[in-house]
């Protein structure tokens, strides 16, 4: 089983991102050879006090900035405006976006990246030379912003699991212009799971965003915590149980192989014995 963990310990610190202030701490957890979709990288990052990423543009892809906790300025196509807490903001294929950590605490962060269809041969991105620290608020209204709010999660029964887990799309694939399948936010409570299935048409990637459980992918189990980045590749099969005594939070996010064609099969496996 492959898995990444977006640990502090593990990250490199770099600085003037796209051009933006000072410096984040970064880590690669996956590039393009790890799935068989268009995915182009998963990665890792915490943004230190004062530092970002500039503003910029691709022309070849389409990516999802996600917070976790704290707070950041974010930069939509020019408009800026501070999101506290965790959120998902899409930049679709030629739309300006920059992130900036105006706080005296650390953001965590990953940046899901999608390659664009039949985009025209050019540079991967384009910087502008603005790294957004003194960038005028406005309202969080003008920005596609989806909140990661527990609250706002709905329960039932995911592929034949244990139990009733929380979970709510926060964008789906008409929100893009490519392949992006999904990005859904997920709670498992204690004694929960999702089930064991498999999908032939998507690719998915689960992040642990808090808590533990016990992963199963293509018959391997193996305990994974907060900063997990588990791919789930094409016919790959794969669930995740909450064995513990407190809740498991996550991402998952999916990319099609076609555009706007998802599939599952399920197999009846709680995992509960795994």
């Amino acid at each position: 089983m492959k898995i990444a963990y977006a640990r502090r310990e593990e990250m490199e610190e770099i600085s003037s991102v796209h051009g933006g202030a000072n410096s984040i701490l970064f880590k690669s957890l996956f590039g393009s050879d790890d799935f068989g979709t268009p995915w182009r990288f998963i990665h890792g990052a915490i943004l230190l006090p004062g530092g970002g990423i500039g503003h910029h543009r691709h022309d070849t892809a389409e990516e999802v900035f996600v917070t976790v906790d704290n707070a950041a300025q974010f930069t939509h196509n020019g408009r800026t405006a501070e999101i506290v807490g965790g959120a998902a903001v899409p930049l679709r294929q030629g739309e300006s976006h920059a992130i900036y950590n105006h706080t005296d605490k650390e953001t965590r962060w990953f940046n899901f990246n999608v390659a664009a269809i039949s985009a025209s041969p050019g540079p991967g991105s384009i910087d502008f030379g603005d790294d957004r620290a003194n960038a005028p608020l406005e309202s969080i209204d003008r920005l596609p912003v989806a909140r990661l709010d527990l609250d706002m999660l709905t329960y039932g029964v995911s592929h034949e699991g244990k139990g009733e887990i929380g979970a709510r799309t926060l964008w789906e694939h008409q929100d893009f212009r490519n392949n992006w399948g999904f990005v859904s936010h997920a709670l498992l409570p204690p004694g929960t799971s999702v089930g064991y299935h498999r999908h032939d048409r998507i690719e998915e990637a689960y992040i642990v965003l808090n808590g533990s459980g016990r992963m199963t992918v293509d018959d391997e189990t193996e305990e994974v915590y907060e900063g997990a980045a588990i791919p789930n590749r094409l016919g790959g099969s794969h669930g995740i149980y909450n064995h513990t005594q407190e809740d498991l939070e996550m991402l998952v996010v999916a990319v099609c192989l076609d555009r706007g064609k998802t599939d599952a099969t399920n197999f009846g496996d709680d995992l509960t014995t795994r």
